[in-house]
């Protein structure tokens, strides 16, 4: 089964700060996405990438 994660589209606008400042390396194809993403949803890549791992980071399963 597989779940969905929605993203709603928002205005463009600034968003705050106080985050920490983290580096990714990815593949070419990922970006893609995301940067498609981007555009669909008028969102930044950085606003994407803190919504995407906050709804994924509940649903990790560590095996031991």
């Amino acid at each position: 089964m597989q779940n969905e994660i929605k993203i709603k589209k928002k205005a463009a606008k600034k968003g705050d700060d106080g985050y920490k400042i983290v580096s990714v390396r990815m593949k070419e194809e990922m970006l893609a996405q995301l940067d498609a993403l981007s555009s669909a949803t008028n969102r930044s890549r950085n606003e994407l990438i803190n919504i995407l791992l906050a709804e994924a980071i509940h649903i990790v399963k560590v095996e031991e």
